[in-house]
């Protein structure tokens, strides 16, 4: 694994408009960056990240299949206790699944270790999928890139297969936040997909979703939603006023309820006591309340996104705090396993599954060893 200087497309940047890509610069800063991309050897991406991946979804599946049968489990998650019927109901009957996105510390040397499980509304998946893949496309015509350069990437076409299988003959809504780009630009993607497989398609905006009188939930034109994609995370909906209302079971969503068992960081010391020792994962155990975090270990939510409401250890007076809003007070520690600096950047490694199968790669690096939302995407190629 290396991380190599590259020269960027002229045309990135209008390209990027062109295909709705339009956050590839936040604030005044990149986000999409390809002055450097990673390289990586086959035997990297098949052994290392691709094997793993498929046996650790294979883990978290068998685990759904314990917590949902189990009170004390489910409240170790936090799932709200009026919710535990239904997320039991749509995994016994296997209410179908899209994708996730497994997180991983890596960088060539030893096994890749499972920093988190992101599946239920996991994002950088239009990047992962369409956007490095027209990056490798076109350093290869301008021979920048070995014309038998590669990619660990068939994120498109495994999202268009599963849309076909799962949604066929439906109309499926997708419901986003219009006033937050990256989220609109990764369900507009989202969506697209479903459209090639042959899926009938509407959006809407997640705040115009309403409810009948008997609890079923309407679009715009009174129409009844029947599937639901949302990028929006089943703990917030639970949370809502229209919460209740999914009890009744008259909306299937994609993803399923049960991926609130997955969606959340406790699934990590579940995994650990069920595996002790497995070489991909880091050991974990919940916190307790008000715990200190000792030198080696980080302190996570059970429901966190970018990086926020981290406590990283390391010792020596090397300890990093970050901000956030997640910090109920449920929390996990993991063993602490410091990213490796590449030319004074710190890549993660973002594993997608699709379905039940490892399927591609997305790097985003910072400059901490806490990947936030300033981290950049970069392109990665396979090389030899």
């Amino acid at each position: 694994m290396q991380r190599l200087d590259a020269k960027e497309r002229a045309d990135w940047r209008a390209q990027a408009e062109r295909d709705g890509f339009t956050f590839h610069t936040i604030d005044g800063e990149p986000y999409w960056d390809e002055s450097a991309y990673y390289a990586f050897t086959l035997h990297e991406i098949e052994d290392d990240i691709e094997a793993p991946t498929n046996e650790l979804h294979e883990m978290a599946i068998a685990l759904v299949d314990e917590v949902v049968r189990s009170a004390e489990l489910l409240a170790k998650l936090g799932i709200a206790p009026a919710y535990w019927d239904w997320i039991k109901r749509s995994w016994e009957r296997r209410d179908p699944h899209l994708y996730g996105r497994m997180d991983f510390a890596y960088d060539g040397s030893g096994p890749a270790k499972l920093f988190e499980l992101n599946y239920d509304t996991p994002t950088s998946l239009f990047e992962a999928g369409y956007f490095q893949w027209t990056w490798l496309e076109d350093l290869k015509r301008v021979r920048q890139l070995p014309g038998d350069a590669d990619q660990f990437n068939r994120i498109q076409e495994a999202l268009q297969e599963r849309f076909a299988a799962i949604a066929a003959q439906k109309l499926v809504h997708f419901a986003s936040f219009p006033d937050a780009p990256e989220d609109e630009a990764t369900v507009l993607y989202l969506r697209d997909c479903a459209e090639q497989a042959g899926v009938s398609t509407e959006g809407i905006a997640v705040d115009d979703i309403g409810v009948t009188g008997d609890g079923c939930f309407t679009d715009l034109d009174d129409r009844i939603i029947d599937t639901l994609f949302k990028l929006y995370p089943l703990e917030d909906m639970f949370r809502d006023s229209f919460g209740a209302n999914l009890l009744g079971d008259t909306m299937r969503l994609i993803e399923p309820p049960w991926k609130a068992v997955l969606s959340n960081k406790g699934v990590l010391p579940l995994l650990w006591e069920r595996h002790r020792g497995h070489p991909n994962l880091l050991e974990s155990r919940f916190a307790e309340r008000g715990e200190r975090v000792e030198t080696g270990w980080v302190r996570k939510p059970l429901f966190s996104r970018e990086g926020a409401n981290i406590t990283l250890a390391l010792g020596a007076g090397n300890r990093i705090d970050t901000d956030g809003p997640y910090d109920s007070g449920l929390a996990i520690l993991q063993a602490a396993r410091p990213l490796t600096a590449f030319g004074g950047r710190y890549p993660l490694v973002g594993s997608w599954v699709v379905g039940d199968e490892a399927v591609g790669i997305g790097i985003r690096e910072d400059s901490t060893l806490v990947t936030g939302n300033g981290a950049r995407f970069l392109p990665h190629a396979i090389l030899g």
